[in-house]
């Protein structure tokens, strides 16, 4: 009984003590094909939990405050470039939703209403409403969380595939990989702004923090697009290679935002661009096909999932080298690295 007390918080607060605060932080992986999550350990580099999530789970956000992950899933079968459709089974729309995933309890604990189909997305900076692609229906549906449901769609382009959230949290952008566009909305009026070129597939958009500026994959072309968010126009696009052997998929900003770095599919790499000069500074291999990435909030390691492996790369930026691969879920898709 001592034993336990004097091992408890209990004893601290009787000898005029607080609890450690927590330190490190956890890495999830959303995999596509397995349909879990891994978690992983900081410290230790270890898994420490694999929960299950649904069908084709792939964008993954955490809510503001991070107490919650929020997991895009899917009934539609993959169908990767060269698949005929029509050979595909028909698509599990009772699937479809974004589930809610407590980062405490390792739990989906509600799934909502999200439209056809739902792939990637952003949250809102109050946590009340998620913004999501739907490719069946060519627009950003706006998902209430208060409520559960899709309560309306704004139409963008052909293929809406990333959304993100700007800054200061007044518009949504969402890409056109058909169209090879960037679709800008209003969320408080739910109005089309505009619509500007950027390059072929854009897929994931990242912001400078003032939000004059963002970066903008284009997988068809082997760039990253600068384009400007005040004018809504295409800057310069910084070619990182051959186009169908490098093909640009996830982006992170380092904290300090000094560096961006780009995850590159079946390019097995991840390039550095100087958001300074952008232009590119490095590049290092970390695995097959890399494709979700994340930083550690120290700006000292990377994570990248690499989907046909099944594993999730650990890159130490200090040497630019991988220092282990912890081994995820089946078609490891998406990563976000959060504080404990």
């Amino acid at each position: 009984m001592i034993k336990w007390i004097a091992s408890g918080t209990l004893a601290l607060m009787l000898f005029g003590c607080t609890p450690a605060k927590k330190t490190g932080y956890r890495i999830f992986v959303a995999n596509e094909t397995s349909g879990d999550m891994t978690v992983i350990d900081s410290v230790t580099l270890e898994v420490i939990a694999t929960a299950p999530l649904g069908k084709r789970p792939r964008g993954m956000h955490a809510s503001p405050d991070g107490k919650f992950l929020y997991v895009a899933l899917s009934g539609t079968p993959p169908a990767p470039p060269g698949v005929d459709e029509d050979t595909l089974p028909p698509p599990d729309k009772t699937a479809d939703g974004i589930a809610i995933f407590d980062t405490e309890k390792l739990t989906v604990i509600k799934v909502v209403q999200a439209g056809s189909d739902p792939e990637n997305f952003d949250v809102s900076r109050d946590g009340k409403m998620i913004y999501v692609s739907n490719e069946d229906t060519a627009g950003v549906g706006f998902v209430d969380l208060a409520k559960g449901e899709l309560v309306q769609t704004v139409k963008t382009g052909e293929q809406p595939e990333g959304v993100t959230v700007t800054p200061d949290g007044k518009l949504v952008y969402s890409t056109c990989e058909e169209d090879g566009t960037i679709a800008v909305i209003d969320p408080a009026t739910a109005k089309l702004l505009k619509v500007f070129k950027v390059g072929r597939r854009p897929r994931n958009i990242v912001f400078m923090p003032d939000g004059k500026t963002g970066y903008v994959n284009a997988e068809n072309d082997a760039a990253v697009v600068l384009f400007d968010a005040v004018k809504n126009e295409m800057v310069k696009a910084i070619e990182l290679g051959t186009p169908g052997e490098i093909k640009p998929m996830g982006l992170v900003l380092s904290p300090d935002t000094k560096h961006l770095y780009v995850s590159t599919g079946r390019g097995h790499k991840v390039f550095v661009i100087d958001t300074a000069t952008n232009q590119t500074t490095a590049n290092f291999e970390v695995g097959q096909r890399p494709w979700g990435i994340d930083i550690s909030p120290d700006g000292k390691t990377l994570f990248t999932a690499n989907g046909p492996s099944g594993d999730i790369s650990v890159i130490d930026l200090a040497t630019n080298t991988v220092k282990k691969k912890i081994k995820g879920g089946t078609g490891t898709y998406a990563v976000v690295v959060l504080p404990n």
